[in-house]
C-alpha cells in the first residue's frame, strides 16, 4: 500500500475497522457491520461511503434490499482489508484503538520505521498541517507508540521520531510501498 492511499483510507475513523471485519468474515450488510464495529450510525455510514468512493467496496449486485444493500470487497479492497486486519489486530485494547481511529496515526507510524525528522514526515504527508503533525506526534509519544530522540551529532541538535512498541507492530503490518 502506498502512503497516499493509506492517508485517504485512514481519513475516516471507522474505515480500517470495517475492512478488518469484512476480512474476518462479518457479512457485508450494514446491520452486522455496524454491530461489530461499535460505531455510531452517522460515522459508520460516512466511512462505508468513503470506502465505496475509494474503490475498496462495491454494492453486491442482485443481493439485498435497495434500502439495505449488501457490500463486498473489490480486488483492491481484499488487499486493503488484509492490511487493515493486521493493523487492527495489533491493537486489541479499545482504549488504544481510539488512537488508531485518529486521521494521521497510521500514516505517521507507516513512515517512522527508521528515525525521521519532523520536516521529513511533513513532506511525505503533503496534506498534513504542522499543527496536526505536532499534535499527532505528541499523542503517539504519550502512548509510547513513537519514540522521540534528540540527535546531537550535528552542530544544531534536532529531534527524530521512530515507531516503538505497538507503533512498530502497526508499521510492520502496513507494508508501505514508497
Amino acid at each position: 500500500m502506498d502512503i497516499t492511499t493509506l492517508v485517504k483510507l485512514t481519513s475516516r475513523a471507522w474505515s480500517l475497522n470495517i475492512l478488518a471485519h469484512l476480512h474476518a468474515g462479518v457479512p457485508g450488510r450494514q446491520a452486522p457491520l455496524l454491530a461489530a464495529s461499535g460505531a455510531s450510525r452517522t460515522s459508520f455510514a460516512a466511512s462505508l461511503e468513503h470506502l465505496v468512493e475509494l474503490g475498496l467496496l462495491e454494492r453486491n449486485p442482485g443481493h439485498g434490499h435497495p434500502l439495505r444493500p449488501e457490500f463486498r470487497l473489490t480486488p483492491k479492497g481484499v488487499r486493503a482489508a488484509e492490511i487493515a486486519s493486521r493493523i487492527v489486530s495489533a491493537v486489541p485494547d479499545d482504549t488504544e484503538f481510539s488512537l488508531l481511529r485518529k486521521s494521521w496515526t497510521v500514516p505517521i507510524l507507516a513512515l517512522t520505521a527508521t528515525p525521521q525528522r519532523f520536516s521529513s514526515i511533513r513532506s511525505d504527508l503533503a496534506t498534513i498541517t504542522d499543527r496536526a503533525l505536532s499534535a499527532s506526534l505528541v499523542r503517539l509519544e504519550e502512548r509510547e507508540w513513537i519514540r522521540r530522540d534528540i540527535n546531537t551529532t550535528q552542530r544544531v541538535p534536532f529531534p527524530t521520531y521512530c515507531a516503538a512498541n505497538t507503533g512498530i507492530q502497526i508499521n510492520r503490518a502496513i507494508d508501505l510501498r514508497v
